[in-house]
Protein backbone atom coordinates (compact mmCIF):
# COMPACT_ATOMS: atom_id res chain seq x y z
CA UNK A 1 0.00 0.00 0.00
CA UNK A 2 2.78 2.40 0.95
CA UNK A 3 4.66 1.57 -2.25
CA UNK A 4 1.59 2.39 -4.32
CA UNK A 5 1.17 5.73 -2.57
CA UNK A 6 4.84 6.57 -3.12
CA UNK A 7 4.62 5.64 -6.80
CA UNK A 8 1.46 7.72 -7.23
CA UNK A 9 3.11 10.69 -5.51
CA UNK A 10 6.19 10.37 -7.73
CA UNK A 11 4.02 10.17 -10.86
CA UNK A 12 2.12 13.31 -9.85
CA UNK A 13 5.39 15.15 -9.18
CA UNK A 14 6.80 14.14 -12.58
CA UNK A 15 3.67 15.41 -14.34
CA UNK A 16 3.84 18.70 -12.42
CA UNK A 17 7.55 19.18 -13.18
CA UNK A 18 6.99 18.55 -16.91
CA UNK A 19 4.00 20.92 -16.98
CA UNK A 20 5.89 23.70 -15.18
CA UNK A 21 8.99 23.24 -17.40
CA UNK A 22 6.85 23.39 -20.54
CA UNK A 23 5.10 26.52 -19.30
CA UNK A 24 8.35 28.26 -18.39
CA UNK A 25 10.02 27.23 -21.66
CA UNK A 26 7.20 28.68 -23.74
CA UNK A 27 6.79 31.91 -21.83
CA UNK A 28 10.53 32.47 -21.58
CA UNK A 29 10.51 32.49 -25.40
CA UNK A 30 12.54 29.30 -25.72
CA UNK A 31 9.98 27.57 -27.93
CA UNK A 32 9.74 28.90 -31.46
CA UNK A 33 6.42 28.93 -33.33
CA UNK A 34 6.27 25.87 -35.56
CA UNK A 35 5.33 27.76 -38.74
CA UNK A 36 4.55 31.17 -40.18
CA UNK A 37 0.85 30.41 -39.72
CA UNK A 38 1.38 29.83 -36.00
CA UNK A 39 3.42 33.04 -35.82
CA UNK A 40 0.69 35.26 -37.28
CA UNK A 41 -2.32 33.45 -35.78
CA UNK A 42 -2.89 36.21 -33.20
CA UNK A 43 -2.03 39.15 -35.48
CA UNK A 44 -5.12 41.05 -36.59
CA UNK A 45 -3.59 43.82 -38.70
CA UNK A 46 -2.80 43.39 -42.39
CA UNK A 47 -1.37 45.50 -45.19
CA UNK A 48 -0.86 45.13 -48.94
CA UNK A 49 1.88 43.23 -50.81
CA UNK A 50 1.97 43.21 -54.63
CA UNK A 51 4.28 42.25 -57.49
CA UNK A 52 4.48 43.66 -60.98
CA UNK A 53 5.55 40.16 -62.15
CA UNK A 54 2.35 38.31 -61.18
CA UNK A 55 -0.99 38.95 -59.48
CA UNK A 56 -2.23 37.23 -56.35
CA UNK A 57 -3.30 33.68 -57.21
CA UNK A 58 -1.67 33.74 -60.65
CA UNK A 59 1.26 31.80 -62.06
CA UNK A 60 4.77 32.98 -61.25
CA UNK A 61 6.70 33.58 -64.50
CA UNK A 62 9.39 31.00 -65.34
CA UNK A 63 12.08 33.68 -65.01
CA UNK A 64 11.66 33.59 -61.22
CA UNK A 65 11.87 29.79 -60.90
CA UNK A 66 14.54 27.09 -60.97
CA UNK A 67 13.62 26.49 -64.61
CA UNK A 68 14.51 30.05 -65.53
CA UNK A 69 16.94 32.64 -64.19
CA UNK A 70 15.98 31.94 -60.55
CA UNK A 71 15.69 35.66 -59.79
CA UNK A 72 13.60 36.96 -56.91
CA UNK A 73 10.53 38.79 -58.26
CA UNK A 74 9.97 42.52 -57.72
CA UNK A 75 7.74 43.29 -54.73
CA UNK A 76 6.11 46.43 -53.36
CA UNK A 77 3.98 47.09 -50.31
CA UNK A 78 1.83 49.77 -48.70
CA UNK A 79 -0.26 50.36 -45.61
CA UNK A 80 2.17 48.99 -43.03
CA UNK A 81 1.89 50.37 -39.47
CA UNK A 82 3.76 53.68 -39.03
CA UNK A 83 5.51 52.29 -35.95
CA UNK A 84 7.24 49.55 -37.99
CA UNK A 85 10.94 49.24 -37.07
CA UNK A 86 11.86 46.59 -39.67
CA UNK A 87 10.35 43.98 -41.99
CA UNK A 88 10.92 40.28 -42.52
CA UNK A 89 10.01 38.38 -45.68
CA UNK A 90 9.45 34.63 -45.67
CA UNK A 91 8.66 32.77 -48.89
CA UNK A 92 7.46 29.19 -48.58
CA UNK A 93 5.73 26.33 -50.36
CA UNK A 94 3.02 24.70 -48.21
CA UNK A 95 2.43 22.00 -50.85
CA UNK A 96 5.90 20.43 -50.72
CA UNK A 97 5.81 16.60 -50.40
CA UNK A 98 7.68 16.50 -47.08
CA UNK A 99 5.98 19.52 -45.49
CA UNK A 100 6.55 23.27 -45.72
CA UNK A 101 9.58 24.16 -47.87
CA UNK A 102 11.17 27.56 -47.24
CA UNK A 103 12.45 29.37 -50.34
CA UNK A 104 13.58 32.73 -48.95
CA UNK A 105 14.34 34.32 -45.58
CA UNK A 106 15.06 38.06 -45.72
CA UNK A 107 14.99 40.04 -42.48
CA UNK A 108 15.97 43.38 -40.94
CA UNK A 109 14.59 45.02 -44.06
CA UNK A 110 14.85 48.78 -43.37
CA UNK A 111 11.55 50.35 -42.25
CA UNK A 112 11.72 53.11 -44.87
CA UNK A 113 11.70 50.62 -47.77
CA UNK A 114 8.41 49.99 -49.57
CA UNK A 115 9.71 47.73 -52.35
CA UNK A 116 12.29 45.15 -53.37
CA UNK A 117 13.75 45.08 -56.88
CA UNK A 118 13.93 42.07 -59.12
CA UNK A 119 16.94 39.88 -58.40
CA UNK A 120 17.97 40.68 -54.84
CA UNK A 121 21.61 39.46 -54.55
CA UNK A 122 22.01 36.05 -52.90
CA UNK A 123 24.68 37.07 -50.35
CA UNK A 124 24.34 37.10 -46.57
CA UNK A 125 24.12 40.90 -46.36
CA UNK A 126 22.32 43.05 -48.92
CA UNK A 127 21.15 46.69 -49.07
CA UNK A 128 17.67 45.24 -48.45
CA UNK A 129 18.45 43.28 -45.28
CA UNK A 130 20.08 40.07 -44.07
CA UNK A 131 19.37 36.69 -45.61
CA UNK A 132 18.95 33.30 -44.02
CA UNK A 133 19.46 29.76 -45.23
CA UNK A 134 16.63 28.42 -47.38
CA UNK A 135 15.65 24.75 -47.58
CA UNK A 136 17.91 24.29 -50.61
CA UNK A 137 20.73 24.91 -48.12
CA UNK A 138 21.73 28.23 -49.69
CA UNK A 139 21.59 31.91 -48.75
CA UNK A 140 18.94 34.09 -50.35
CA UNK A 141 16.16 33.36 -52.78
CA UNK A 142 15.59 29.93 -54.29
CA UNK A 143 12.74 29.96 -56.79
CA UNK A 144 9.81 27.59 -57.20
CA UNK A 145 10.94 24.11 -58.22
CA UNK A 146 8.09 21.64 -57.75
CA UNK A 147 8.28 17.96 -58.75
CA UNK A 148 7.16 17.17 -62.32
CA UNK A 149 3.43 16.81 -62.75
CA UNK A 150 2.43 19.08 -59.88
CA UNK A 151 1.42 22.70 -59.33
CA UNK A 152 2.34 24.30 -56.01
CA UNK A 153 1.42 27.50 -54.21
CA UNK A 154 4.18 29.90 -53.14
CA UNK A 155 3.41 32.24 -50.26
CA UNK A 156 5.26 35.55 -49.99
CA UNK A 157 4.67 36.65 -46.39
CA UNK A 158 5.90 40.10 -45.38
CA UNK A 159 5.89 40.87 -41.66
CA UNK A 160 5.99 44.37 -40.17
CA UNK A 161 7.89 44.26 -36.87
CA UNK A 162 8.15 46.41 -33.77
CA UNK A 163 11.93 45.88 -33.59
CA UNK A 164 15.09 45.18 -35.55
CA UNK A 165 15.93 41.51 -34.99
CA UNK A 166 18.99 40.62 -32.95
CA UNK A 167 20.13 37.73 -35.17
CA UNK A 168 22.96 37.49 -37.67
CA UNK A 169 22.82 36.65 -41.36
CA UNK A 170 22.55 32.96 -42.16
CA UNK A 171 19.71 32.19 -39.75
CA UNK A 172 17.60 29.07 -40.16
CA UNK A 173 13.82 29.23 -40.30
CA UNK A 174 13.69 28.00 -36.70
CA UNK A 175 16.03 30.80 -35.58
CA UNK A 176 13.99 33.36 -37.48
CA UNK A 177 10.59 32.21 -36.22
CA UNK A 178 11.89 32.28 -32.65
CA UNK A 179 13.28 35.81 -33.08
CA UNK A 180 10.03 37.02 -34.69
CA UNK A 181 7.75 35.64 -31.98
CA UNK A 182 5.92 38.46 -30.21
CA UNK A 183 7.22 41.19 -32.54
CA UNK A 184 4.81 41.03 -35.50
CA UNK A 185 2.65 44.16 -35.80
CA UNK A 186 0.98 43.26 -39.10
CA UNK A 187 1.42 41.03 -42.14
CA UNK A 188 0.88 41.11 -45.89
CA UNK A 189 0.51 38.04 -48.11
CA UNK A 190 0.93 37.41 -51.83
CA UNK A 191 0.45 33.94 -53.31
CA UNK A 192 1.68 32.72 -56.68
CA UNK A 193 1.55 29.30 -58.31
CA UNK A 194 3.97 27.30 -60.42
CA UNK A 195 3.87 23.84 -61.92
CA UNK A 196 5.77 21.56 -64.29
Amino acid sequence: MVNRLVLAAVAVMVVLVVAVATYLMYYAGEKAPSSVGALISKVGRTFILLSTAFKNGEEIPRKYTCDGEDLSPPLKWSGAPPETKSYALIVYDPDAPKGIFYHWLLYNIPPDLTSLPEGVPKGAETPYGLQGINDFGALGYGGPCPPPGSTHHYVFMLLALDTKLDIKAGATISDLLKALDGHVLAYAKLVGTYGK
